[in-house]
């Protein structure tokens, strides 16, 4: 698939971009369900499983897209910056084909942890945090690092560059991310 985003005109990232979003939101919802207001959600006794369903959908999708357009952006500033080429829709697409293993978390992962936790993985104290909970919730993570391998593997295809190059910029753009990420925090901290 990265070798076909070589081809970065309007009808080959046309055919694309129904799956690209169709990925993201997937990878939304699962990464939605990762966090911590995730975690704590059902604490309300007013939300109960369908709303919680309905909640992971829309959160989710927002949550995927700003993610793709933000993370996105910094992916293609960083690629540039170490003088890549492509736009910035290549870039998403990019970032997008890249969480497909995000994405298959929603199907692989989180069916095995609700059906071991049930409802009280979306609550405090739940079952989920003793023996095994804390670390198959780390699990997830595993999924997180495979996708930033794709997206090494994505940039070295896409780009034509070594291995070492298409690492710096994904760590570039990682860092660059993360920056962001603090800095949002800290501000909503403070704030």
């Amino acid at each position: 698939m990265f070798a076909a985003l070589r081809d970065d005109s309007d009808e080959a990232a046309a055919a694309r971009q129904d799956t690209a979003g169709a990925i993201v939101w997937l990878a939304g919802i699962a990464a939605v369900l990762a966090t911590t207001v995730a975690s704590t959600l059902l604490d309300d006794v007013q939300i109960d499983g369908s709303l919680l369903a309905v909640w992971a959908f829309l959160a989710g999708g927002l949550y995927g897209f700003t993610i793709y357009f933000v993370i996105g952006k910094v992916l293609h500033v960083a690629l540039r910056r170490l003088g890549g080429r492509g736009s910035f829709r290549r870039a998403r697409h990019l970032l997008a084909f890249s969480a497909v293993p995000i994405a298959l978390a929603l199907f692989l992962y989180w069916p095995i942890r609700i059906a071991l936790y049930g409802w009280d993985l979306f609550r405090t104290g739940g079952a989920d945090g003793h023996g095994a909970g804390p670390v198959l919730a780390w699990v997830f993570y595993g999924f997180v690092i495979w996708s930033l391998a794709l997206l090494v593997v994505g940039v070295r295809t896409v780009q034509g560059w070594t291995w070492a190059r298409s690492l710096a910029g994904v760590a570039f753009a990682s860092v660059i991310a993360a920056g962001l990420a603090v800095a949002l925090t800290l501000l909503y901290a403070f704030g």
